[in-house]
């Protein structure tokens, strides 16, 4: 194999890779968008997120993460259709915003079992 070849297969290993991490993440997004809704008491239309930004970030121990915003549409009555965003950074959610609370997910599991809301 030449150096060509190598350069191919490597990009290709690549691009499989982050296909693979997209959906693990984004199937961590819905589940976290569900749950949210389902906790304010509010209907997840079409049961899925969409990709809107995709970047590098580093985390809480400097290590190089992608950080991925997804969006979401929901409803509080039916008739009507509010954004909503969950921010990943690797395979953790970092943010959820629905209505105009934004929750924040705590670093630190252990310590910190509940959410925080900032109105």
């Amino acid at each position: 194999m030449d150096f060509l070849e190598l350069l191919v297969l490597g990009l290709m290993a690549a691009g499989v890779w982050l296909w693979l991490d997209s959906l693990k993440a984004r199937e961590i997004g819905i589940r976290a968008a569900q749950a949210a809704c389902a906790e304010e008491g509010l209907q997840l239309l079409d049961e899925t997120v969409v990709i809107r930004s995709l970047r590098p970030a580093r985390d809480d121990d400097g290590q190089l993460k992608l950080r991925r915003v997804y969006a979401f549409e929901y409803s509080d009555n039916g008739d009507n259709r509010r954004p909503g965003s969950v921010t990943m950074l690797g395979q953790r959610v970092e943010l959820l915003h629905v209505r105009p609370q934004l929750y924040v997910v705590p670093r630190a599991p252990e310590t910190h079992e509940t959410q925080y809301r900032n109105d």
